[in-house]
């Protein structure tokens, strides 16, 4: 039975299934949304998600299955925890305080896509491991917002108040423009009481610095997560070999080389051995017999 269940989820038709499913609740967590429609089809909402619920609390019960007498190897994953953690709010009470939870966990349930497919596990895997390393580029970031929004404030904040009349409103104003959301309305409010040189050189240099530098190192961070990503992956499916296995891999790559070497060696004495005489060949007349 648990040969059975481990060929069953490991199987490519499984995973479609459980991908399909998936799909339809992220489909019955849209349509609930809309009052008319859960109106004039409730009762076949509610049992349409009543069949996805029973589908998961399958999937998880033929994955504990499958993991034999230590079931407990199955939160071993973390993506599993979070397939059991999502399945298990669903069962909450659909009244009182619960509800919106319900309703949570109804959506949340279509993030067990990412589980379900290996690339989009690889991705957020990618995002999360550039964690660290996006925390430092993020602090850069925050001091190149804090100075030019300090500035900004004695430079406009006089002639452009609803833009730089103060620090949190400067720090709104250079997150729109970092994004380049109509930063040109900023640059012309501006620009109307104050020397267009110093304007320009304030907008060029922070959108210069803080778009086209810094947010790539944001891309570069991911790319480079991406690729350790990839890098585990293979060493994951191809894991290296230690200890007598290692020995023996080597002894046989030994083995493999000098048998080919005493085959070539072979080859060169057949190839240099004199062509073997017939039996009816008589052998060649010595130059010092002679007829009387």
């Amino acid at each position: 039975m648990v040969g059975f269940a481990q060929r069953l989820v490991a199987g490519r038709p499984f995973q479609v299934a459980v991908i399909a499913v998936i799909l339809l609740a992220g489909v019955l967590a849209g349509v609930e949304t809309s009052a008319s429609l859960v109106a004039a089809h409730g009762p076949l909402l509610r049992l349409l998600d009543r069949v996805v619920l029973a589908v998961f609390v399958v999937e998880l019960g033929l994955k504990f299955l499958a993991c034999g007498r230590q079931p407990w190897r199955y939160f071993a994953d973390g993506w599993n925890f979070f397939d059991f953690l999502v399945v298990a709010l669903c069962f909450l009470p659909v009244g009182g305080p619960f509800a919106s939870v319900l309703r949570l966990a109804r959506v949340f349930r279509l993030l067990r896509l990412v589980h379900a497919l290996p690339k989009l596990q690889l991705l957020v895997g990618a995002l999360l491991k550039s964690l660290s390393a996006m925390g430092y580029v993020s602090l850069l970031l925050a001091l190149l917002f804090y100075i030019y929004a300090v500035a900004g404030v004695h430079l406009f904040g006089a002639t452009a108040p609803t833009d730089f009349g103060s620090l949190p409103v400067a720090l709104l104003t250079l997150f729109r423009v970092v994004t380049l959301d109509n930063w040109g309305d900023f640059f012309n409010r501006a620009v109307e009481h104050a020397p267009p040189l110093l304007v320009s050189l304030y907008f060029v240099t922070f959108i210069v610095l803080g778009t086209m530098i810094i947010l790539n190192l944001f891309i570069g961070v991911v790319m480079n997560s991406m690729a350790e990503m990839h890098k585990e992956l293979e060493e994951r499916r191809s894991p290296a070999l230690s200890g007598p296995e290692a020995d023996l891999a080597a002894l046989e790559q030994e083995v493999s080389a000098l048998r080919e070497k005493i085959r070539r060696v072979r080859v060169c004495l057949a190839a240099a051995a004199p062509p073997a005489r017939s039996a009816g060949q008589s052998a060649p007349a010595s130059p010092e017999t002679g007829s009387n």
